[in-house]
């Protein structure tokens, strides 16, 4: 699915994730980008952010995320999100992270939007 307004972001890689769908995942960000896959990491390009998503595909959790807040200027947008992932642990015992991101996208020139930052814990560490 195209992103079209940048508003939809959050929740439209929920739904890639929730489908284990990661080329539909990497549709979503700019070859360029750059993603902090875990607080202090860095992972910047396509191969790089393919293979930190594929890791988190691995845990074969449900995630469910929400955009709080958007602010445009022209072609560019900081967004404000929050996400929960749940998913079983290698103990057997579920696990839930939850979490506040901050992402900067931007409107490419067939009009659609992709993450050009995108920091699942833009504001605070997982907990």
């Amino acid at each position: 699915m195209d992103v079209k307004e940048p508003q939809q972001m959050n929740a439209i890689f929920a739904d890639a994730f929730n489908a284990g769908d990661l080329d539909r995942i990497m549709a979503l960000y700019e070859p360029g980008a750059v993603l902090a896959p875990a607080p202090g990491q860095r992972a910047a390009g396509a191969p790089a952010i393919r293979e930190a998503i594929g890791a988190l595909l691995a845990l074969r959790g449900r995630m469910a995320s929400k955009n709080n807040y958007c602010m445009q200027a022209g072609d560019i947008a900081l967004l404000q999100g929050e996400w929960r992932l749940s998913f079983v642990g290698p103990d057997g015992e579920e696990v839930t992270e939850t979490a506040r991101s901050a992402e900067v996208v931007r409107r490419q020139p067939d009009g659609t939007w992709r993450y050009l930052i995108d920091h699942p814990a833009g504001d605070d560490t997982p907990r």
